[in-house]
């Protein structure tokens, strides 16, 4: 595997340039990456196994993406990590999070071959059946902002195309705001960034498409953790959704790590919490119990299929029809 073949995409994935995924999760954590970065940032060769022998030395994970990300930091990084630990820590057990990180990685892989194999006639009606759902609903006409992903058919994810353009092309004055994603580093960290068009939108690796940092005259975007309005709904993406609103990352982070930012943003302020939506095509949707999870994975409220909206939350019960 050639080192120079790869590079980040938005979720912290290791992908190759030209289109070719790794085989596994596990081959993510042993990849060296980054040929033109510096050699302290470099990922080392290290399994999850190797990374969970240094947990046990302390017996306790203090950063969520700790847990969801153990298998692509560095052992430098991982180090930071650790010591960086206070009183809040929530206690793991480094057996189980290995058996986690194993169920997850053969659920990564079962559903990635799901969706490789969807027929595309299936996959486009889907993706119809689902947005006219999202926009129909009187949650998403009731929301005067919300942070939505943009998405990627390299990766396979729910078309959000129309949900964005539905968004961006109304009046001035009705007008939702839009923050969608663009990834800072490769520690998990994404920020939500303000658009208004999608000449807003810059290509970057995998052709997926990020808000660029300032507009066209140079101006800063709104960043969504410093603006003076709650979001009232996340449409999120995942590779597999259980009925109990359990969601399964592409093993970066990202996402888990900026929801449980917002949600302490949201608090802080004393505003009321966003409404937390997943996309799934029907291959993507699990039992009950079926998607293994960490104290820190954050749950869905209600997950849109072409099957139809399924609440799960109370809040949810409350706020979709």
């Amino acid at each position: 595997m050639k080192t120079e073949n790869y590079a980040p995409t938005r979720y912290g994935r290791v992908t190759s340039t030209n289109g070719e995924a790794p085989c596994n999760d596990h081959d993510m954590g042993a990849i060296e990456l980054y040929p033109n970065c510096e050699p302290q940032n470099m990922f080392l060769h290290c399994s999850a196994t190797s990374l969970i022998c240094k947990a046990k030395e302390v017996a306790q994970v203090v950063h969520p993406r700790t847990i969801a990300s153990l298998t692509i930091r560095s052992a430098a990084n991982l180090s930071r990590t650790f010591v960086t630990m206070n009183k809040d820590d929530v206690v793991v057990d480094p057996v189980e999070l290995e058996a986690i990180f194993e169920q997850k990685r053969c659920l990564r892989s079962k559903v990635r071959k799901a969706l490789k194999n969807m027929d595309p006639i299936q996959r486009s009606q889907e993706d119809n059946a689902i947005q006219n759902m999202v926009l129909e609903s009187s949650w998403f006409k009731a929301s005067k902002s919300l942070c939505a992903y943009i998405s990627s058919p390299a990766l396979r994810e729910v078309d959000t195309s129309r949900i964005v353009s539905d968004v961006l092309s109304s009046p001035a004055k009705e007008r939702k705001k839009l923050y969608v994603p663009r990834v800072e580093d490769r520690n998990s960290n994404m920020k939500m960034l303000m658009i208004s068009g999608v000449n807003d939108l810059i290509e970057k690796s995998m052709n997926i498409l990020e808000p660029a940092l300032a507009d066209s005259d140079g101006n800063k975007r709104e960043d969504v953790m410093q603006a003076s309005h709650p979001v009232d709904l996340f449409i999120l993406p995942g590779l597999a959704f259980d009925k109990s609103g359990s969601r399964l990352g592409r093993s970066g982070g990202y996402y888990d790590l900026f929801l449980k930012n917002y949600q302490e943003f949201t608090k802080k302020r004393r505003w009321k919490q966003p409404l937390l939506v997943g996309l799934s095509y029907s291959v993507q949707i699990m039992e009950e119990g079926a998607i293994p999870v960490t104290p820190f994975d954050i749950p869905v409220h209600a997950l849109v299929s072409p099957a139809g909206l399924t609440p799960i939350s109370a809040a949810a019960l409350r706020r979709c029809d």
